[in-house]
């Protein structure tokens, strides 16, 4: 027969202060998990929105990013001819070509500064993302040297909202709209006309990608067709993959977290462990009273280790309450494929509470086995001499 629950919970009561800390040691090592892991989940969540089903992004074949890759616009005129290649309304080919590029923009009232990726981008550019919208302003004008700006960026640094200028390549660009678009990295980029811009970085024949919408059941052929073909010297890659790829950014980040909330989990563990062992000493004459109420060594043993693991789980609980209010929560992070800021939000998902929750009781039971096994080895006799 076990021992009942309530007995445990009522030590637990009894030991409230003891308990309190151990708990809230825990949670702390619990917050610093679930924190990670939920900024990582918000980077691959973000990465994981973009792009559609039948979206493909060609890119200089070899090149890990568009900051890096070369397409010509001779290359971009026979691609977008393809017959795999889905069409709009009108008839026209789905494709974009874009050029990327990198600029500084600082507050000096803070004293912060950014890299930001430039897009430059096509009409066909805003049909091939449907989640894109105009949150204030206007869209900019092609031809003209207006530029639209995300929202993560807009947040963060006044001086590049509506009405604003902000100055790179040969001179000034008026914001005139903020955009967002979905749980996408778009929103801490930086978009205007593809013309004017790439003529400004003196590449106007020599841009950075294109993106084109396949038809259904098409892209795998296209994406070979492409490859292979010695003209065009691409690699054509899902945009969903693309992007899929770039959560390496986050390996440091994971890394450092998970490695702290090690650290911190041993010292919750010994803390849980020195809770634990005081426990048995102070119940010594309990436990030889329950041994000789007929409870088996095994009763005893799962008893105390089921009270470490209430103490773990109580701090489990807590640090994932902790970790709530992230959700949400805008930040960045550097990215070494583009030498710009990615800007996403952190994703305290279920499964991230979860793996929070199971991290807890890992600690209570690395804290709290030694000291039930001591509990279950205690003689009779010996244990009432004490009392």
């Amino acid at each position: 027969m076990p021992i009942p629950l309530t007995y445990n919970l009522r030590n637990i009561v009894e030991r409230r202060v003891t308990s309190l800390m151990t708990a809230l040691g825990i949670a702390l090592s619990v917050f610093v998990l679930v924190a990670v892991l939920a900024l990582v989940q918000g980077l691959r969540t973000s990465f994981e929105a973009t792009g559609g089903d039948r979206d493909l992004l060609i890119v200089r074949k070899g090149s890990t990013a568009e900051l890096i890759s070369v397409v010509s616009r001779t290359n971009y005129q026979d691609i977008r001819e393809n017959a795999g290649i889905e069409r709009d309304s009108e008839g026209r080919p789905l494709a974009s070509l874009e050029m990327v590029t990198v600029i500084n923009i600082g507050d000096e009232t803070k004293g912060e500064d950014r890299n930001f990726n430039v897009r430059a981008v096509t009409p066909a550019a805003f049909l091939l993302r449907p989640e894109f919208r105009i949150i204030n302003g206007r869209n900019f004008v092609p031809g003209r040297r207006e530029v639209i700006v995300g929202a993560s960026i807009a947040r963060k640094f006044p001086d590049a909202g509506v009405g604003k200028t902000l100055t790179f390549g040969r001179g000034d660009w008026k914001v005139v709209g903020v955009f967002e678009a979905g749980r996408t990295p778009f929103n801490g980029e930086i978009w205007g006309d593809l013309n004017q811009i790439s003529a400004d970085y003196n590449r106007a024949g020599y841009l950075s990608s294109l993106l084109v919408r396949t038809k259904s059941g098409e892209m795998q052929a296209l994406a070979r067709s492409l490859e292979a073909d010695p003209r065009f010297n691409v690699s054509a890659i899902p945009e969903r993959q693309y992007y899929a790829d770039q959560t390496g950014s986050a390996v440091p980040v994971q890394f450092m977290g998970t490695l702290v909330a090690l650290i911190l989990a041993i010292g919750s563990a010994f803390a849980a462990m020195n809770t634990m062992y005081t426990a048995v000493s102070r119940r010594t004459a309990e436990i030889a009273t329950l041994r000789v109420l007929g409870f088996t060594r095994s009763a005893i043993l799962g008893s105390f280790l089921a009270e470490s693991l209430l103490l773990s789980l109580m701090g489990g609980m807590v640090g994932c309450l902790l970790a709530l209010p992230l959700n949400r929560v805008s930040t960045e992070i550097s990215s070494y494929r583009t030498f710009s800021t990615l800007t996403f939000n952190f994703h305290v998902s279920p499964q991230v509470m979860l793996a929070g929750v199971a991290f807890s009781l890992l600690i209570g039971a690395a804290g709290g086995l030694l000291p039930a096994s001591r509990a279950a080895r205690l003689e009779i006799i010996t244990a009432l001499r004490a009392r």
